[in-house]
Order: structure tokens, then C-alpha cells, then sequence
């Protein structure tokens, strides 16, 4: 074996859940979707977790690619079941997109993403244009959540790219779990977007901005905290904490789950194998967020 080659002894411990990790750590980063609810409601043991962290004295901030702006993500937590007492702060993609929109200084925008997301741009002198008008572009997600497919969108970006109009994501996850299913989000149109040649700001995890101002929030809740992300996101949660510096618990039953060889079964070979192809680690996993 190569000096090079992953180390499957190494793989990282499968703990019964987060109480085994949580007297290590002052401030939780926790990703919202997969994690806390499925689109539909709320995990109710992952919601006890964070409950039962914030009544020993630790911070929550949640952090979501959410294309949503904070106050909305909070009123649909509450709606899916998750109650305000069990976290602190949210920190949404959506919220940071809208910061860029406004710092861009973009009165015409071109809105790709479905009609609900419109609310976005509520009490601002924004106007939404077609692309042959637009200074800029927002995406928020497929249009047709159910059915639609990002190459469909590829012969209308060839003729924005060629405009040398800007896009901002608002949700650079490629796919997103809503009950059973899989959907495409944002993050797979802007891929296009790229490939094409355009110019892409990407804001949510695993980039810098998310972080940094999950950052902030815990530093002012918890100052000098020691802070641990949770996530079931490879490309997204896991990257993210790995690339800025955050011990992070790898949530296996999530998005990945059906890789592993099931959510209480999971083969550690199997993790290890998956996280050195990607070049992350991750302190610990558990097979979903519980406390124990």
C-alpha cells in the first residue's frame, strides 16, 4: 500500500449519537435539511438532541442553503415542528444572497427559481425583468420542483452568458431530499451556468461567506467557543467544515445513507473509503442526529 492510500483502519468512530461528543464542544453548526426535518417534518430525536445541547449550555446556529431569507426559514421550521428552543440563530444561503444582491447595487433582476420565491425581493424597489433586461441573475431552484431538469435550462443561459450577466445562487446544493425523493436544487442550475462559461457567487456552504458569518453569530453566543459542525452533506456540510477549520460529525442516514449499507448498519470501510475519495475526514458519525 502506497504512502498515499486511504487508511481504512482509521475510519471514523460511529457513535450512538451527539451526547458522546457534546461535553467537547461549546457550539454546534448544524445543517438544517436531512439533518433536522426532510422537507416535510422534523426529525423529532434530532430536535431533542439540539434541545438537550442548548440545556447544557451550548449554542446552536443553524446553517442552511436555503434560498429563503432568515425570518422565513425560522417560520418554516416552526411549521415543520422544530421549535425555537432548539437553537439560537439560523444563518440561510437565501439571507447572504440577498446581502450580495443588494451589495451588487442590481435594481433589475432576473428570477430563476419557483413562484413562491418571489417574497425574496418584498418591501425592496427590485424590479423582476426578463434576462434581455436584467442587470443580474438570482436562482433559487427549478421552477418545476417536481419535474423539472437542469439541461433544460441550457439554451436560455447561453444567451444571458453571452450578456455577461452574473448569477447568484442562492442554494448551491445540487440535490435536496423532500420525504422520499430527491430534487434538483439551485446549486445543479448554476453548475450549467459555469460550465457555459458564466459567472457564478456561490454563498451558501461549503463556501467562506456562510461560514464566516456562522462564525460571527457563535462568537457573539459563545465567545471563544469550541464548535462543531453536523451535517450529512459530503459536498457541502463535511467540505465545508473541513476546508474552514471545524471538527464536524458526519450524519450518515442523511443524503449519503443508501452508500453505506444502511443507517444503523453502516460499514465503516465503506465511510472511510468514501471520505479519503473525496479528501475530507470527519471526527466522528452517527447513523442520524440524536442525543444518544
Amino acid at each position: 500500500m502506497s504512502a498515499d492510500a486511504p487508511d481504512i483502519a482509521a475510519a471514523p468512530p460511529i457513535l450512538p449519537g451527539l451526547s458522546a461528543l457534546a461535553g467537547r464542544y461549546d457550539a454546534l453548526v448544524c445543517d438544517v435539511w436531512g439533518v433536522v426535518h426532510n422537507g416535510v417534518a422534523a426529525y423529532p430525536a434530532a430536535v431533542e438532541a439540539l434541545q438537550r445541547f442548548r440545556a447544557g449550555g451550548g449554542a446552536v446556529v443553524l446553517v442552511t442553503n436555503s434560498p429563503r431569507r432568515e425570518d422565513g426559514v425560522i417560520e418554516q421550521l416552526g411549521q415543520l415542528g422544530v421549535p425555537r428552543d432548539a437553537f439560537d440563530s439560523v444563518v440561510t444561503s437565501g439571507e447572504l444572497t440577498f446581502s450580495r444582491l443588494v451589495a451588487h447595487g442590481a435594481k433589475r433582476v432576473h428570477q430563476i427559481g419557483p413562484p413562491r420565491d418571489v417574497i425574496f425581493y418584498e418591501g425592496t424597489d427590485i424590479a423582476l425583468v426578463a434576462p434581455e433586461e436584467a442587470e443580474i441573475v438570482v436562482c433559487s431552484g427549478i421552477e418545476d420542483e417536481d419535474e423539472g431538469q437542469p439541461e433544460e435550462y441550457r439554451e436560455r443561459f447561453e444567451a444571458m452568458v453571452a450578456r455577461g450577466l452574473t448569477m447568484l445562487c442562492a442554494n448551491p446544493d445540487i440535490v435536496v431530499e423532500r420525504g422520499p425523493r430527491l430534487l434538483w436544487c439551485a446549486g445543479a442550475l448554476a453548475r450549467v451556468y459555469g460550465d457555459l462559461g458564466g459567472r457564478v457567487e456561490l454563498l451558501g456552504k461549503p463556501h467562506q461567506p456562510i461560514y464566516d458569518e456562522a462564525k460571527r453569530r457563535i462568537a457573539a453566543l459563545r465567545p471563544e467557543a469550541r464548535v462543531l459542525a453536523v451535517g450529512d452533506g459530503l459536498a457541502t456540510d463535511v467540505r465545508g467544515a473541513v476546508d474552514h477549520g471545524i471538527d464536524v460529525l458526519f450524519v450518515i442516514g442523511g443524503i449519503h445513507g443508501h452508500e453505506f449499507g444502511g443507517i444503523e448498519t453502516s460499514d465503516p470501510r465503506l465511510i472511510a473509503a468514501r471520505l479519503a475519495s473525496e479528501g475530507l475526514r470527519a471526527t466522528a458519525c452517527v447513523p442520524m442526529l440524536r442525543w444518544g
